[in-house]
């Protein structure tokens, strides 16, 4: 069963044009499945619908039209119960690694904040989750951990934001995102921010983590080579539409729509990546 499928799903917003109010499309009737374990690369330019798909596999906007289920779930009738369960089944990463970074609070309590909430102990291996409240000492423990998953180490626990580079501050926001141990990423622009060298490194720590916890993605960028580079399909949305699916090779070697050749052609490859 794919771990995400998205059927007939359309998104539309209320827009004043003049002295009346219009309908704007913003994604239309699009389909997709992501299959566990694979990284569906999710491509196209800016205002092409990608991230407005993203929110509403994340559940944060509802669909106008169409069905997103995630682990078999309608997201669109799920109860309350049902989705906070789906909910720590998948986990953002932003473009933006420091906006979605709390300035005011230390990396500990940036790290270990989903435990809080979720009030989940740490799951050492092949034991059962618990589902109370962890101590300090398992908290700071569970933090270390999650920092040399993503290359750190324990020096930055007591360190705010805004004293790290930005590949620094993208790999706390990964180290968060794992906190839950997700299924799901959705990996929103997740380098565009960031120095091409830097990005380059960051790739190679998703391709990294995917392989040592089984991890799926949903990778959305405007680069094709960097799509191409991470993922095992494509899906190519423009103006709202999906125009073109496939595996990532044989789409990226053989594009039969004009718009997949003008994205492969408007972007360099990520150096660094291997």
């Amino acid at each position: 069963m794919p771990l995400v499928e998205v059927s007939s799903v359309s998104k539309t917003y209320p827009r004043r044009v003049g002295l009346r109010t219009a309908e704007q499309t913003v994604v239309d009737n699009v389909s997709f499945a992501i299959e566990p374990g694979e990284t569906l690369g999710l491509v196209g330019e800016s205002g092409s619908g990608k991230t407005t798909m993203a929110r509403m596999i994340l559940g944060l906007v509802a669909p106008s039209a169409g069905t997103v289920r995630v682990e078999g779930v309608d997201l669109g009738r799920a109860s309350r119960t049902a989705m906070r369960q789906v909910r720590r089944q998948m986990q953002p990463v932003f473009q933006d690694p420091y906006g979605a970074l709390n300035p005011r609070m230390k990396v500990i309590d940036l790290v270990t904040e989903p435990l809080i909430i979720h009030r989940v102990e740490h799951r050492f291996e092949h034991q059962v989750e618990h589902r109370i409240e962890a101590g300090r000492g398992a908290l700071r423990a569970r933090a270390v951990e999650l920092l040399n998953e993503v290359g750190m180490d324990e020096s930055a626990l007591v360190r705010h934001p805004h004293e790290f580079s930005g590949g620094q501050r993208q790999r706390i926001n990964i180290a968060r995102a794992l906190a839950l141990r997700p299924k799901l990423l959705i990996l929103d622009e997740p380098v565009s921010a960031l120095d091409v060298s830097v990005g380059a490194q960051i790739v190679n720590l998703l391709r990294t983590l995917q392989r040592e916890h089984g991890l799926t993605y949903l990778f959305i960028s405007h680069s094709m080579p960097l799509v191409r580079y991470l993922s095992t399909r494509i899906a190519v949305m423009e103006r709202g539409r999906l125009v073109e699916t496939g595996e990532a090779e044989a789409l990226c070697s053989a594009p039969r729509e004009a718009y997949t050749q003008r994205l492969i052609a408007a972007t360099p490859e990520l150096p660094g990546a291997a």
